[in-house]
């Protein structure tokens, strides 16, 4: 890694801007946060910070979404995790900020309102061009060291993000650490054979990691399931029903089905498809090969015969990427093809899950002992997997390079 990282610097004191992703599903009505995981990962970083000032930065949600609120109930989550106290102010870089700021004692922690409340942080652009707002200016005057933890963000290129990191001298989190570092391994000494398996909604970008892994070699075989398995499908001729077309071109990934067929064109032998696929018949679930599927159902999961083979390729397997779910799991009667791929998956002597609804559905079945790395990042992670630079990487190396 060509960054610095806050585990070399030690005893951090002065103060420090901690960025944080702490961005949780919330419910609308109570406004209670109902899964605290982002906030358990991050914990580490901010216990390392326990000698300097720590004034933390973080967002919830974006301008536009019902859950786009304050960051009061983050402070206090924050607080009951970390066993300290978590002050929370409702500004960003005025005046009452800079107050609080200057106020701080050593050791004392202070959270920022919602990063994204100033309209600069909801803007796409590079480094450079950050260094110029208002956002980037004022908080950086406030600090002496930047720590980005928050890979959740690392593919956005957000003044918080891109920019500080080219004001001021920046390292890595413990926790933005751990998750480049992990996924490097995916590129480097993973044990092998190594297996990705791809699913959900996200076709495009399992279709871009599909494409990265293949061609660099790195994977022996790339498993698709879900909707990303109805693309392959088509792109291979075979008839995948009304119903998965409709969703696909509600989706807008028909154009992707052109990207499939090139890839299967070059890789066949290394794409894996499933066989078997159950759809919703009445109130059943039932089972049909494909070729044979009833053109006015929707597949919803893998079939048993496919689950069977996906699950053993991945059992064989000695790395396993998994990034989506292979149907809708929501429902008890077609959860079972996520659920027994996740716990081959687990058998793995190296296991990645990237984020999102399965990193959700590994807790719900209480695997998260099994694998090796949960990403707290599902869009991250998978940037980060299609071999693109992330824009957090690459601005904290960046930052090496000018502060040292």
């Amino acid at each position: 890694m060509e960054f610095g990282t806050l585990r070399e610097e030690g005893s951090v004191r002065g103060t420090v801007l901690l960025r944080l992703d702490l961005n949780s599903p919330i419910d609308p009505a109570s406004n209670l946060i109902l899964d605290d995981k982002r906030f358990r990962e991050h914990v580490p970083t901010v216990q390392a910070l326990d000698d300097a000032k720590c004034v933390i930065l973080t967002h919830q949600s974006r301008p536009g979404k019902k859950d786009f609120t304050t960051l009061e109930a983050h402070a206090a989550k924050l607080e009951r995790l970390v066993g300290r106290p978590v002050h929370y102010i409702d500004d960003i870089f005025g005046h009452s900020a800079r107050e609080a700021v200057h106020d701080l004692a050593p050791g004392e922690v202070l959270m920022l309102e919602n990063v994204r409340f100033n309209a600069e942080e909801n803007l796409t652009m590079d480094g450079h061009e950050a260094l110029d707002t208002h956002l980037v200016r004022n908080l950086a005057s406030m600090a002496d060291l930047f720590v980005n933890d928050a890979f959740g963000t690392a593919h956005r290129s957000q003044p918080t993000v891109v920019g500080l990191p080219l004001a001021m001298r920046s390292v890595a989190g413990l926790l933005m650490e751990k998750e480049v570092r992990t996924l490097s391994k995916v590129f480097t000494d993973a044990p092998g054979p190594v297996s990705f398996v791809l699913g959900g909604t996200k076709v495009d970008d399992s279709i871009e990691v599909a494409r990265n892994v293949l061609s660099a070699g790195i994977a022996d075989r790339v498993l698709v399931v879900g909707v990303v398995a109805n693309v392959f499908l088509l792109a291979d001729g075979h008839e995948i029903g009304r119903p998965a077309e409709d969703l696909l071109r509600k989706l807008g990934y028909m154009n992707e089905v052109e990207k499939a067929k090139s890839l299967l064109l070059k890789y066949r032998d290394r794409i894996v498809m499933p066989e078997f696929l159950a759809v919703r018949e009445g109130d059943e679930r039932v089972d049909y090969q494909v070729g044979t599927l009833p053109l006015d159902l929707p597949v919803l999961d893998l079939g048993e015969g496919s689950i069977g083979l996906f699950s053993d390729i991945i059992q064989e397997s000695g790395t396993v990427v998994l990034n989506g779910p292979a149907g809708v799991f929501e429902e008890e009667a077609f959860a079972r093809g996520t659920f027994e791929i996740l716990k081959a998956a687990g058998r793995a002597r190296f296991s990645v899950v990237g984020g999102g609804h399965t990193a959700a559905v590994v807790e719900t079945l209480g695997l998260e002992g099994r694998f090796s790395h949960i990403s707290t990042g599902g869009g991250a992670c998978i940037e980060f997997l299609t071999g693109r630079k992330l824009p957090a990487v690459a601005a904290l190396e960046e930052s090496k390079r000018l502060f040292g």
